[in-house]
């Protein structure tokens, strides 16, 4: 009867290891799991969380996890974003970190003036972050319209504000670099009295939205639709372009939140250091989270855990002493090696060796 019996429970095995390994979320899960456990090599205390206190002597949470979750926060939230604007559009808006230097120097003027160090902020917070996410929201507007009604590619459409927009950041606080009261900085570190820091709390926010607003509407469909195939989805009556702007309003809005939690921070913004890079990172999140960058399906899980990997993956090579400037390639290098394990090709490979390691095992019980 057992040797009946383990032949079916074989084959069950192998069918739910090549589902796992064939799962889009395989990939960045395992590849996150991998690069933690790296860390706990090279610092058994790297998953210690502990009680501390900040330059005030208020009571803060510490450690590693801590840091990554806290730094990830805009990565994490302009992941969100670019993914559904790479779902519609087929393509990637390369000017978030631009946009965001624009965000952050809207917020400064309205927060500053035309003081360099006001004693006290001239409008209240919730204002500076309405403006800023409008601000981001006209930026994606402008990107939407040139992708949604001209057709250019989304690559060439934002390189415009990706070449101009740390400019127009310099150029919104009046060419002054001003800093704001400390109370500012509450959003970008800690409130006192909460140990956690604030941006992990926005992160949570601005992911539970997201959850909810896919969940509760049509709009994860209507993007799949639509990046899958724009004509049969007009011709189903859902207006492609519409859409397509949509999903740019929406990372508009995401940079708006992620430009407030950067310029505070440090409760500054220097327009041309802000978040260097950052738009590279952003599509790599994307790419790592099993998306396809040529549009069509998306995974937002994949996405958010994508996001973090490259957090913990930077925190990784700093703990390293790696050189600033030698980080990107290292990156680079193992993104490319990521990017290319989750190909069909190679995904295939490593399901057949599965199926044929099973069969060869299962074969061997029942000649025992």
């Amino acid at each position: 009867m057992s040797k009946n019996n383990s032949k079916p429970d074989t084959d069950r095995q192998a069918s739910v290891l090549k589902a796992f390994i064939r799962h889009r979320l395989f990939i960045p899960v395992a590849f996150l799991t991998f690069l933690l456990l790296i860390n706990v090599l090279i610092n058994p205390g790297f998953l210690k969380i502990s009680l501390g206190s900040d330059s005030t002597g208020n009571p803060v949470l510490i450690g590693n996890l801590i840091n990554i979750l806290n730094n990830a926060t805009e990565l994490v939230i302009l992941a969100i974003g670019m993914t559904l604007v790479t779902a519609s559009s087929r393509g990637q808006d390369i000017s978030v970190g631009a946009t965001v230097a624009i965000v952050g120097g809207v917020i400064m003027r309205v927060l500053c003036g035309s003081e360099t160090q006001p004693a006290e902020l001239k409008t209240p917070i919730i204002v500076a972050l309405l403006l800023g996410c409008l601000a981001g929201m006209a930026c994606g507007a402008f990107n939407g319209i040139l992708v949604s009604k001209f057709n250019i590619q989304p690559m060439v459409a934002t390189l415009i504000l990706f070449t101009a927009g740390r400019s127009i950041g310099s150029m919104a606080m009046g060419g002054l670099k001003p800093k704001a009261a400390a109370s500012f900085g509450y959003y970008g570190n800690f409130i006192p009295g909460l140990p956690i820091p604030t941006p992990i709390f926005i992160t949570i926010a601005v992911i539970v939205v997201t959850i909810l607003m896919l969940k509760k509407t049509n709009l994860g469909l209507y993007t799949r639709a639509v990046g899958i195939n724009d004509k049969s989805s007009s011709l189903n009556g859902l207006g492609p372009a519409r859409i397509k702007f949509l999903t740019f309003i929406i990372l508009g809005l995401c940079v708006g939140i992620a430009g407030f939690v950067q310029s505070s921070r440090v409760q500054t913004v220097n327009p041309y250091t802000i978040v260097p890079s950052i738009e590279m990172d952003v599509i790599l999140a994307v790419a790592l989270g099993g998306n396809s960058l040529g549009g069509g399906k998306f995974n937002m899980t994949g996405s958010i855990i994508g996001a973090y990997t490259i957090q913990t993956l930077t925190s990784m090579l700093t703990t390293l002493n790696v050189n600033t400037n030698a980080v990107p390639v290292f990156k680079a290098v193992i993104i490319i090696v990521l990017v290319a394990i989750q190909t069909p090709m190679v995904k295939s490979f490593f399901v057949k060796k599965v199926a044929f390691s099973k069969l060869t095992t299962g074969d061997g019980k029942e000649r025992g």
